[in-house]
């Protein structure tokens, strides 16, 4: 369990950055290489590799070879994992408005 917390802890610290979500974005619609990715921002190749790092830590993307290039893919498990948590809390809090819609009925 303390591993799929901290799994999670990397995933949505990782989610906290604009660019971040940006490259994700991107890269869940094409597979993209670093220097196709790295033209679009607004800050130096390092700079967007840092952020390739963090998200590659959180498993939200994976580096693959290709030839001459690494490509960077989403990786659709770990994306997946998220969104069951996300999931998770969203049928938490309906449940809770559940019970408060039956409680007010009782009211009336």
């Amino acid at each position: 369990m303390v591993q799929y917390e901290l799994t999670l802890d990397n995933i949505f610290h990782s989610l906290a950055d604009t660019t971040r979500r940006d490259i994700l974005s991107r890269v869940c619609k094409n597979d993209l290489n670093i220097s196709a990715l790295a033209e679009d921002y607004d800050m130096s190749f390092s700079a967007v590799a840092k952020h390739l790092r963090v998200l590659e830590k959180a498993k939200l993307i994976i580096k693959q070879q290709k030839g001459k290039e690494k490509i960077i893919v989403a990786n659709q498990d770990s994306i997946s994992e998220a969104l069951k948590r996300l999931e998770l809390y969203k049928q938490h809090i309906n449940e809770r408005y559940t019970a408060l819609d039956n409680l007010l009925k009782e009211e009336v």
